[in-house]
């Protein structure tokens, strides 16, 4: 993953997901999240009974934004991604509580499951570098690249 969209996505802490439901009808989240860099993971927090976690639970494709917690209106910057959440068990998830709780302790307190995200492309806009600069990251050219 390209420095910049790291280092952006490292300094926020809220992501807006939305996910779909089995009649097509998307449903928007706010959640704090915790990224792992390496392996391009967003971690979070929410309960089983939630609206987003049953709809998750049929359809784990989803779609999100991260915007920078302060924004400038000049100097534009914002991460679009789609990604899908991973099954409980998948090798990826691993370390997820420990990851999420590390950045977020007082979530030990409250009641819910970490769950991961495993992003497969990213468009940040940058306007620091130029009006309309955009930076794409897909996970597939990755592979492809270190190969």
């Amino acid at each position: 993953m390209k420095e910049n969209i790291i280092q952006f996505i490292k300094k926020q802490t809220c992501a807006s997901i939305c996910c779909v439901d089995k009649n097509g009808n998307p449903y928007c989240f706010s959640c704090f999240y915790a990224f792992n860099s390496e392996e391009g993971l967003l971690y979070f927090k929410s309960s089983s009974g939630t609206r987003h976690s049953e709809i998750i639970s049929e359809n784990p494709i989803i779609a999100g934004t991260i915007l920078p917690d302060k924004l400038n209106i000049l100097l534009v910057k914002g991460i679009q991604f789609e990604g899908v959440v991973l099954p409980e068990n998948h090798f990826l998830c691993k370390n997820a509580s420990a990851n999420y709780h590390k950045k977020y302790a007082i979530a030990l307190a409250m009641q819910g499951e970490i769950l991961t995200i495993q992003i497969n492309s990213i468009k940040m806009t940058d306007n620091s570098m130029g009006f309309g600069k955009k930076i794409t990251w897909l996970r597939n050219e990755e592979v492809v690249n270190a190969s």
